[in-house]
């Protein structure tokens, strides 16, 4: 089980968490989703509510995100894993959207994945 936090330590290790568990998923033939993802953090403690919970906060472009839609790799399209753990951490603290630290967050993107193009939804 993954100890969750609204800091940028636990948020590198969420990002990196990802990308790993992505070449895991891959490498046993399974969908890169996000029920799998959740699946595999968090074993029999991610239920159908749980996992649709999740899936409705973490909605890109007012658009929900469904479980068993597959995701593509975190280190190139990252805003829909952005949202993911937005949302993730939301219903594992219990607190709003909005409290989520989302600056921390952007930082964490840049700090695990360094070449990549850092990531600031929130700019003017």
């Amino acid at each position: 089980m993954i100890e969750i936090s609204n800091t940028q330590e636990c948020f590198v290790l969420l990002w990196r968490k990802l990308e790993s568990t992505r070449q895991l998923i891959a490498m046993q033939r399974r969908r890169y989703c996000i029920r799998n993802v959740l699946k595999s953090w968090f074993g029999t403690a991610a239920t159908d509510d749980f996992i649709w919970h999740v899936c409705h906060l973490a909605a890109v472009n007012d658009q929900p995100q469904e479980g068993w839609n597959e995701l593509p790799p975190p280190a190139l399209y990252p805003r829909r894993h952005r949202e993911l753990l937005r949302a993730l951490v939301a219903v594992r603290l219990g607190i709003g959207m909005r409290k989520v630290n989302l600056h921390a967050l952007d930082r964490a993107y840049t700090v695990a994945f360094p070449h990549s193009t850092p990531i600031n939804v929130n700019k003017k």
